[in-house]
């Protein structure tokens, strides 16, 4: 079952135990977000192949997709986001992203809902995933993120106290995450950390190590919402529903919520090459694999996908550059309005 239909079905609120005092609190949990992401207008599902062109692209060297915000907006006040956790995974750690030890992969679904401002350039994310069938296995995120994709300004690393941002140079030379992203705690997580951990450093800790899930999820929401702005836009279609739900219906189950499924544009599977050396004599240049990157010109971007380079006695294969284009008089607009004193 897809995560946005387990969320909106959760009956059962996260409540935390306190063992030396015995004190039960109720935190914001799947089951607070249920009502919002049933009446939310547009939800997308990502099939696994745009999952990995999604994970590849935020992650890719060149252009980055963060060198290309403002080309980016939320195309709704209200909108959902999911894809698989597996191919997910996979493709962060062959971008060289691993998983620490002590938080384990995930092995179900991963979701955001954005709400934004009706220009889609600021607003809040939050981020939910499961890791079984139970409703105690559906987890929302303590932490949330504030964006700001028109903001112009440099920021330090820390908003307040109670506010930190990321920095990540490899990928975001430019700044441009630490400037238009902060996270924070959820409002009832804050209450509840303020209470159990009320050193402003302990709070920190906890906030540093707790934005890690929502972190590495928003380049890939951000490569998504490029490929969205694109003019030809993704290849999508609306799940067929209208059967099943009559099924479930005369069942007396909940109909399952409506949705756009999403596809990645390019055809081609990326395929992972295993290369024997048969000699250490140093010949011609040996068939290796070449990662995918972003190049921006203007209102174009190319995505050079990954392929291989060298000699192969098996055929040859070709590599292939995919054409994006914007509109430029959107551009301009973005441009003209961080200029306006």
């Amino acid at each position: 079952m897809r995560l946005i239909d387990r969320i909106i079905q959760c009956r059962t609120p996260f409540i935390v135990a306190n063992n030396s005092t015995g004190q039960h609190t109720n935190l914001s949990g799947a089951m607070n977000a249920a009502e919002s992401l049933r009446r939310c207008p547009i939800r997308y599902v990502l099939d696994d192949a745009l999952t990995i062109l999604c994970t590849d692209l935020a992650y890719s060297t060149g252009s980055t997709v963060m060198s290309c915000a403002d080309l980016i907006r939320v195309p709704a006040e209200n909108i959902w986001v999911e894809w698989c956790d597996k191919p997910w995974q996979k493709a962060l750690a062959r971008n060289g992203l691993f998983v620490p030890a002590d938080n384990p992969p995930l092995c179900g679904r991963y979701g955001m809902y954005i709400r934004a401002s009706s220009d889609g350039l600021r607003g809040l994310i939050r981020s939910y995933w499961s890791l079984g069938d139970a409703d105690t296995d559906l987890h929302a995120s303590a932490t949330q993120a504030r964006f700001y994709l028109d903001s112009t300004e440099p920021q330090s690393q820390a908003v307040d106290s109670a506010s930190m941002r990321v920095f990540a140079h490899m990928m975001d030379p430019e700044g441009v995450l630490s400037r238009c992203f902060h996270f924070e705690f959820e409002p009832t997580w804050a209450k509840y950390y303020q209470e159990v951990a009320p050193s402003p450093l302990a709070q920190q800790r906890i906030l540093h190590h707790s934005i890690g899930c929502v972190a590495l999820a928003v380049p890939v929401l951000l490569a998504f919402l490029l490929l969205l702005a694109t003019r030809a836009g993704l290849p999508q279609r609306v799940a067929p529903l209208d059967r099943l739900n009559k099924a479930r219906a005369r069942l007396g189950r909940v109909p399952l919520a409506e949705h756009v499924e999403v596809f990645a544009p390019i055809l081609p599977q990326y395929r992972a090459l295993q290369v024997e050396e048969t000699s250490n004599v140093r010949r011609a240049p040996r068939l290796h694999h070449v990662r995918g990157h972003l190049v921006r010109r203007n209102d174009r971007l190319f995505w050079r996908v990954p392929h291989v380079r060298g000699k192969t006695s098996a055929g040859f294969l070709k590599s292939r550059t995919v054409v994006w284009r914007f509109d430029a008089a959107q551009r301009r607009e973005r441009s003209s309005r961080g200029s306006t004193p």
